[in-house]
Formats: structure tokens, C-alpha cells, sequence
């Protein structure tokens, strides 16, 4: 039943990196709490399939393909969202990728697009957001982290410092746009299983059983386990939460 603290009716969500993984997990408990939701990405097949799954959950969806490194093409896909879902409440920056080597070997072309990629793009669609929520009286942030946000590892040094980058952009925003009633907060997921973790898994070796072994869960983290933390920080059940960096991990971050 959707109503309470945790009902979204009303409330239109931008998600980037919404068509698969976390973001898609995350735009699911999104809509099942009663939210409209457009899925930003590049791939314009896969956010069309995701639109169609949303729109069954009873929602307005919409497809936004955008590259959220570009200002000009952010701007446009926030007044897009404006004029055909009527305004914004939350926005969930959630693209990203990966490029999987260690400091010596990284050219500064894989550095730079990682780097805009993952933190730039939070920037940019946080600023262009910002307006219309304040429009409409508040709004809700949700950037997506990393445990590699406070954790070290040799093959990730540009992934690990956009990670570390979103933590304190985070802090930033919430500080800054407090008065504006408007919270940001960070998630900071584990070893998930998505298509990303996919390819980690057959680029470093042993990583599947070291997750198994290190998770008090004993459990690759599902995209389902997004949903209710999207929802959490997305609702008034939140609004004296910001600034906060919260690992969804299945404890792997707690273990010594």
C-alpha cells in the first residue's frame, strides 16, 4: 500500500544509469512507491525495455538518452523531464564505468573519462536539477558511491578516487542546498552482481570467492537491494538525513 512516510505518488525521479544494475534496481522501488520515473542513458534500447517495465508497475516512464558528461545535453534532459513529467523531486546519479588497471599503466585519456564519467556527471545534473526542485519546494539526491569510496585497491585508482570524489561532492551539495530543503546523500554498494561486476569477475582472479568470504551476508548483493534504500532516501522518511554515506553491502565493509 502505498502511503506514509514512504509514498512517492506525485513525485517524478531522474535516474542516469537507469536501464540496468543499480540504477535500475533503484528506479524499480522507486516506481513501486508510486514515483514517475526517466531513465536516463546511452544505450536507447535498453532504457526503452526498462521504460516498458516501469510503465507496468502502474507509473509514467519515459527514455532520455544522454550523455551526462555533456552540460548542454544534461540541461536538455532535465527541461525534458520537466515538461513532459512536470517537474522533479528526486534525482539519483547513478552512471558510471570502470576501466580496471593499476596507477603506472592508466593513460590520462581512461583517467579523464572515468573520472567524467562517474563525479563530473553527478556535478552537472545536480546543478541543472537543482532549480526545479527548488521550485517545487525541495528535493532528494542520491549519488551513487562505492565501497571504493573509502576503501583502497590497485586495479581502480581513477574508479576509487570518482568514488571518494562523490562522498565529498555529496557532502557539498548537502550542505550548501540545506535551507532549499533539499537532502543528498550518498549509497555506497558493495560487490553486486551487474553486468559490471561480470567482467571484474573474469578480470581478477579469485574475486568471486575473497567476496564470499570477506561478506558477513555470504552473498553477492542483488539489483533488488537497491530498491528500498532508493526509496528510504528518496521519501520524507529521510528529510533529517543528508550528508550521509551509506554502504549497502551485506556487511563486507564492517569485516576486519
Amino acid at each position: 500500500m502505498k502511503k506514509g512516510l514512504f509514498d512517492l505518488s506525485g513525485k517524478v525521479a531522474i535516474v542516469t544509469g537507469g536501464n540496468g544494475g543499480i540504477g535500475f534496481g533503484m528506479a524499480q522501488g522507486l516506481a513501486d512507491a508510486g514515483a514517475d520515473i526517466a531513465v536516463v542513458g546511452r544505450n536507447e534500447t535498453k532504457s526503452i525495455a526498462a521504460v516498458t517495465e516501469l510503465k507496468a508497475r502502474g507509473v509514467r516512464a519515459i527514455s532520455v538518452t544522454t550523455d551526462v558528461t555533456d552540460k548542454d545535453a544534461v540541461v536538455a534532459m532535465v527541461e525534458r523531464t520537466v515538461r513532459e513529467l512536470g517537474r522533479i523531486d528526486i534525482l539519483v546519479n547513478n552512471a558510471g564505468i570502470n576501466i580496471r588497471k593499476p596507477p603506472h599503466a592508466l593513460d590520462i585519456a581512461e583517467w579523464d573519462s572515468v573520472i567524467r564519467t562517474n563525479l563530473t556527471s553527478a556535478f552537472l545534473c545536480s546543478q541543472a536539477a537543482y532549480p526545479a526542485m527548488k521550485q517545487v519546494g525541495g528535493g532528494k539526491i542520491i549519488n551513487i558511491g562505492s565501497m571504493l569510496s573509502i576503501f583502497g585497491a590497485s586495479f581502480a585508482p581513477a574508479y576509487a578516487a570518482s568514488k571518494g570524489g562523490i562522498v565529498q561532492f555529496t557532502r557539498s551539495c548537502a550542505v550548501a542546498w540545506a535551507a532549499d530543503n533539499i537532502q543528498a546523500n550518498a549509497v555506497l554498494p558493495g560487490w553486486i552482481d551487474t553486468d559490471l561486476t561480470t567482467r571484474a569477475r573474469e578480470q581478477i582472479e579469485g574475486l568471486h570467492e575473497k567476496v564470499l568470504g570477506r561478506s558477513p551476508a555470504a552473498r553477492w548483493g542483488a539489483i533488488a537491494d537497491f530498491a528500498g534504500i532508493a526509496v528510504f532516501l528518496a521519501s520524507p522518511a529521510s528529510d533529517f538525513v543528508t550528508g550521509a554515506a551509506i554502504p549497502v553491502d551485506g556487511g563486507f565493509s564492517i569485516m576486519g
